[in-house]
């Protein structure tokens, strides 16, 4: 019989902010915090680094990429608990400046892992949210100024109040094909690619949250953020804030109180309300 307990998960956490998430929860979250991760060494070695500051969190294998890993992921959790009551939504990738691979490679991979995997992740585990559950999209301010790079077109179907995740999954794709065709810049789209992913991830959260205030299930809040530019491996370590200052956000968005009504569909950065574009 599967326990009432509360449950958090982080995806992408055996490092950097995601690692810092999940040791911020443990000390401060009322419930079960589960570390996550592609590789189960590195995600077990985490956990053994996590358990030596004398935290407890729990481990499952989960690549957003795979979506026959979050599935299990997902029959786990409703076996186990019934239910999630935080998720936050870590996972991503950014190329490395003097990446040898081609801004084509580069488009097709940043927006299939950090907007088409992430939503696929929402897909599968909305279903469990319980009220009162909360949901962190890690996102980047590199959106706020890739959409100003945009066309005036493309800004407008971006931030179009009546825009939906079919139309924005197409507005992405067409990204990655004229990125492939070397048209992306004729076609009016940033000539940045993770900057086009996190486009993605800002407008996808828009859209869940708008859509989730349609739900019967209450006080399910949804919101994007930035870490901020945090000294990690995304980075090559020249960010200016450690891993739990980038943390400090996201922590904050995963605990809002009951009946939080802002930050609610928002994009937040140093736990303010960003404008966006």
């Amino acid at each position: 019989m599967a326990s009432n307990r509360k449950v958090a998960l982080v995806t992408g956490s055996n490092k950097g902010v995601g690692f810092a998430v999940v040791r911020a929860l443990c000390k401060s979250y009322d419930g079960d915090v589960f570390l996550t991760s592609r590789d189960v060494g590195r995600g077990q070695a985490a956990i053994a680094d996590l358990n030596k500051e004398g935290l407890q969190p729990k481990f499952h294998q989960l690549d957003i990429s795979d979506r026959s890993s979050i599935e299990r992921l997902k029959s786990f959790l409703q076996f186990t608990y019934g239910g999630l009551d935080v998720l936050v939504n870590n996972a991503g990738i950014a190329y490395q400046e003097d990446d040898p691979a081609s801004f084509s490679e580069r488009a097709e991979v940043t927006c299939k892992t950090n907007f088409s995997a992430t939503l696929d992740v929402c897909r599968v585990l909305f279903p469990l949210l319980r009220p009162h559950a909360r949901v962190v999209n890690v996102s980047s301010l590199v959106s706020q100024s890739a959409i100003t790079r945009c066309s005036p077109a493309v800004q407008g179907r971006l931030k179009d109040p009546g825009l939906t995740m079919g139309s924005l999954e197409k507005i992405m794709q067409e990204f990655v094909y004229a990125a492939k065709a070397g048209t992306h810049r004729d076609q009016g789209f940033a000539n940045i690619p993770y900057g086009m992913s996190k486009i993605g991830v800002t407008a996808m959260s828009f859209i869940q949250d708008r859509d989730i205030r349609k739900d019967s299930r209450e006080d399910i809040v949804i919101n994007a953020c930035s870490p901020g530019r945090v000294a990690t491996d995304m980075t090559s370590n020249k960010g200016t804030k450690t891993i739990d200052e980038g943390a400090d956000t996201l922590v904050y968005l995963a605990l809002l109180p009951p009946n939080t009504t802002s930050p609610r569909g928002n994009l937040v950065a140093d736990r303010r309300i960003q404008n966006w574009g």
